[in-house]
């Protein structure tokens, strides 16, 4: 018997199909991004752990970014995508923050107690810049060219002394370039296609280009540190500032910036490349993104702030943070995980909106 157009309508959406491919590269992300947050107490005392900071830094966060940026949509957004973003993004941002601001309080001596939400504590900057890169993708995507308007956004908000970090602005405009060019990549799918699908043959060449590339990176940054050091690489790799205020004060500071763009574009593709396309042990894990991101945190800081790290920064140490990352993110994939932490990460708010009735 034909359904009727009321019971059709009632019938559930197919469940998208998961590539593995992508929860791999969020899972790669967020775990180069706890590597990151882990090494970066040792740089001050190892040129190793300098080295191996900015070698990771020139593409962690472009990565986590990027891929965040190809399951972004750019459609107006309606009634249900408005609320998914208050209950996937600002919500868990104003826990977090709240508990973040407490912790500090009771913690770090001399710290205020100053319930502050316009400037985020720590790793939570990425919520903020997340909400504002949702909200501006569908006018960026009704221009002719949103990746090149983008570059030209991060390029010059390095010269504003007014994107600071008041809503994280000056990383959601230095940043706003991986964002659009992973919704570019979703709407030309046919380039992710094609390497998704892509053959043996054709896939362990590039692969072996992608991995030489990169060690060549690492080798230069460990070579060059002393350079590196001097020109404050580190301060644009951020993303963070006005060139200004790290003493890059001439007209032609955003050119830098321009090819840390391209330096981090380059390498991005390079880590996307080695990520596995087919199922691993590790590809359900890639689910599980934000809950890694915003407990692992609470893992590092007492280390961070124990002052440890600066004691004993070699590189037997730099391997140990590098293995108490993997630990780490392992940890908090797993579900027993969300089934604890589900209330501050997603959680169920569905008194805050008004509960529409259906049409009789």
């Amino acid at each position: 018997m034909a359904m009727t157009a009321t019971e059709t309508a009632r019938q559930p959406a197919p469940k998208t199909k998961r590539v593995p491919f992508w929860d791999n590269a969020r899972w790669v992300a967020v775990t180069l991004v706890i590597m990151g947050h882990a090494t970066l107490k040792l740089i001050s005392a190892s040129d190793v752990a300098y080295a191996f900071y900015l070698f990771v830094y020139t593409f962690q966060v472009p990565v986590l970014v990027l891929v965040s940026g190809y399951f972004a949509k750019a459609d107006p957004p309606n009634g249900r995508q408005l609320k998914r973003l208050l209950t996937d993004v600002v919500i868990p941002y104003l826990i977090f923050q709240t508990i973040w601001i407490v912790i500090q309080w009771a913690v770090e001596p001399g710290h205020p107690f100053k319930l502050d939400y316009t400037s985020a504590r720590w790793t939570l900057w990425f919520l903020i810049a997340l909400a504002i890169w949702r909200l501006v993708l569908p006018y960026l995507a009704m221009l002719k060219f949103p990746f090149l308007i983008s570059v030209l956004v991060s390029f010059v908000s390095g010269y504003a002394s007014s994107a600071d970090d008041t809503l994280s602005l000056a990383r959601v405009a230095a940043l706003l370039p991986f964002f659009v060019l992973g919704w570019e990549l979703r709407r030309r799918s046919h380039y992710a296609r094609w390497w998704i699908a892509a053959r043996g043959a054709v896939v362990w060449p590039v692969r072996a280009v992608a991995a030489a590339l990169l060690v060549t990176a690492g080798v230069t940054m460990y070579f060059g540190i002393d350079a590196w050091r001097d020109l404050l690489v580190r301060r644009f790799l951020l993303f963070d500032e006005e060139y200004s205020s790290f003493g890059y004060d001439q007209w032609w500071a955003g050119f830098v910036r321009l090819l840390v763009i391209a330096l981090a574009l380059v390498m991005t593709c390079a880590v996307l490349v080695l990520v596995p396309r087919r199922h691993t042990f590790f590809t359900e894990w890639g689910s599980a993104t934000m809950y890694i991101y915003l407990l692992h945190t609470f893992f590092l800081y007492p280390i961070r702030e124990s002052g440890w790290l600066e004691d004993h920064s070699n590189v037997p140490v730099l391997a140990g943070m590098v293995a108490l990352s993997i630990a780490v993110s392992v940890l908090l994939s797993q579900p027993f995980i969300r089934k604890v932490f589900h209330p501050l990460v997603e959680p169920r708010v569905k008194w805050l909106f008004h509960q529409r009735r259906a049409p009789a």
